[in-house]
């Protein structure tokens, strides 16, 4: 299909196309699709994913940013009339939503999304203030998906950030050959369960503060990275983790979403 069109992949924009039909599988089995969904694909490429989605579901907004691929598009994709290409840049959301006729309510996001988006992309979904999708399944970098995916005693600030609003789950590892052109690194299927307003009468904007000062230089004690960056003195920071039944001697990485919450709730 590319050399139909006379076009190469660009490196430029991330495209590694997906080329084997085992993850593809993988994907619409993780997605748990129903006839009555409606799925926003990011990055439909030539359409591969967006074809196998359109069989199964009611409505597919499939959103590109090349406009080759747009092209494309249309003479792969002719034959389904449940499908919608917008030609819009995934993060500028705005333009995305002028860009398509149909309202994004009550969906889903599926997409193989350029690595070097994922974050970004995760957190603009995350953090949208009204008509978040129900749950995002999305391929990612591999490393990156574990580390969104962590623990205690591995936790990190982006794990902190998408748990806080979802339930992550690296449901399959896809390996580097599954696309073309080759990647430089494995990749793995990314599940997020988007959470219902669990957090709804928690300071966001309070509760990312403290997380990211406790974050902000991660192999120092948590009295200290607080300390400086909520710029208290250490009696008063020492007692509110004592409060909380945490040591001040622990690391960030350390601490459960849940913890940062009560951190959030009971800071004066």
């Amino acid at each position: 299909m590319l050399k139909k069109y006379q076009l190469r992949p660009s490196k430029g924009l991330g495209q590694n196309f997906l080329i084997d039909k085992k993850v593809l599988g993988k994907i619409i089995e993780a997605a748990e699709l129903k006839p009555e969904d409606t799925v926003l694909e990011i990055g439909p490429g030539i359409g591969t994913l967006t074809r196998e989605l359109a069989k199964k579901i009611k409505i597919v907004i499939a959103v590109e940013k090349d406009k080759r691929m747009v092209e494309i598009l249309k003479e792969t994709l002719k034959d389904f009339k449940n499908v919608e290409v917008v030609k819009a840049d995934i993060r500028n959301w705005k333009a995305t939503l002028r860009g398509a006729s149909r309202k994004t309510e009550n969906y889903k996001v599926v997409g193989n999304l350029p690595f070097y988006l994922t974050a970004p992309v995760i957190r603009q979904f995350l953090e949208l203030p009204k008509s978040r999708p129900r749950e995002m399944v999305l391929v990612v970098q591999k490393e990156v998906g574990q580390r969104i995916c962590a623990k205690p005693p591995r936790m990190n600030l982006l794990a902190v950030s998408v748990q806080f609003y979802s339930r992550p789950e690296v449901v399959y590892f896809v390996s580097k050959k599954s696309f073309w052109p080759q990647p430089e690194v494995d990749a793995a299927i990314l599940k997020i369960q988007i959470l219902k307003t669990k957090f709804q009468n928690i300071n966001k904007d309070l509760f990312f503060k403290i997380v990211k000062s406790g974050f902000s230089q991660p192999r120092k004690q948590l009295i200290n990275n607080l300390s400086k960056g909520l710029d208290t003195d250490k009696i008063k920071t020492k007692a509110w983790l004592r409060e909380n039944n945490i040591q001040p001697s622990q690391r960030a990485e350390t601490l459960t979403v849940k913890e940062w919450i009560k951190l959030a709730i009971t800071i004066k």
